[in-house]
């Protein structure tokens, strides 16, 4: 199973970027896909997660203004798009992968339940 991270690069503050993950050897559907970064000397931070059996989504409440997940399924491919960037939004962002799909929901959501990781994508917030 491989999880590999594109789209990362630098932006200026306002802008947009849309990372991708596409997800090889997993039952695409069935799986549980999340977005999280890190920050330079900080903990890691989790955004939120789709299924893409049926599209559902789930959001930490900090950022569902800004953030979006969505999929392919025809690439296996989970995406995060990113309005209003800011600096502190500088991070490595990573995805992951976890089962059961249950996974991603509240409270269940979280590093922790994630079974495979990506390498990650860096995304730089600078004018």
């Amino acid at each position: 199973v491989q999880l590999v991270e594109s789209g990362g690069g630098k932006v200026q503050p306002g802008g947009s970027l849309r990372l991708s993950c596409t997800a090889s050897g997993f039952n695409f559907k069935e799986t549980a896909f999340g977005w999280f970064r890190q920050a330079p000397g900080k903990d890691r931070e989790k955004i939120g997660c789709i299924v893409p059996r049926d599209d559902r989504t789930f959001y930490i409440d900090s950022m569902k203004d800004r953030f979006t997940i969505s999929n392919d399924k025809s690439q296996s491919t989970v995406y995060l798009n990113m309005d209003r960037l800011r600096s502190e939004d500088t991070a490595v962002y990573h995805c992951a992968a976890g089962l059961p799909s249950g996974v991603c929901s509240a409270p269940f959501f979280g590093d922790n339940v994630m079974n495979y990781w990506g390498k990650g994508t860096l995304v730089t917030v600078s004018s």
